[in-house]
C-alpha cells in the first residue's frame, strides 16, 4: 500500500470520487482478524469504524483544514499502536459515536509521518483546537 507524505496527496485522492474514510488501527491485515468492538459495552460491531474524509456541505474552509482536523482528532491512537490509513468501503451501520461502520473494505494508502506532522501544524495554526461546538 502506498504511503502518502503530503496533505496535497490526500486531497488528490478525493478526485477519485470514491467514498474515502480514515481509520486508525494496526492496519488492514490485522483488521480482518479483529472486527471493531464498542469499548464501553464490549459488543462486536458489524463493521470497522472509520471517519469520512469528504468535508460536509456546510464546511466552507479549505479542504486541507478539514483533512487536518480529521487526522488530528485521533492522533492519540498512535500511542496505542494504531496507524492512520485511508480506505473505502460500504457503510453498513453506525457506531456509538455515529461513526460509519464499513464492510467490504478496500485499503487505499497509509498516512506517513511527514503528512501527520503537516496536518498537526495546520490544525494547530488554523483551528481553535479543543474548543467545543455549541
Amino acid at each position: 500500500m502506498p504511503v502518502l507524505t503530503k496533505l496535497d496527496q490526500l486531497i488528490e485522492l478525493m478526485a477519485m470520487d470514491l467514498p474515502l474514510f480514515l481509520r486508525y488501527s494496526p492496519g488492514p491485515e490485522a483488521d480482518v482478524a479483529h472486527p471493531s468492538v464498542d469499548h464501553e459495552s464490549g459488543l462486536q460491531m458489524p463493521g470497522h469504524s472509520a471517519n469520512p474524509l469528504r468535508p460536509p456541505s456546510w464546511w466552507t474552509l479549505p479542504t486541507e483544514d478539514w483533512m487536518a482536523r480529521r487526522i488530528c482528532q485521533y492522533l492519540r491512537k498512535l500511542d496505542e499502536g494504531a496507524r492512520p490509513w485511508v480506505l473505502t468501503g460500504e457503510v453498513t451501520s453506525h457506531g456509538p459515536d455515529n461513526e460509519p461502520l464499513l464492510v467490504n473494505v478496500t485499503p487505499v494508502a497509509w498516512l506517513g509521518d511527514e503528512l501527520l506532522a503537516e496536518a498537526h501544524q495546520r490544525y494547530t495554526e488554523r483551528m481553535n483546537a479543543g474548543k467545543s461546538s455549541a
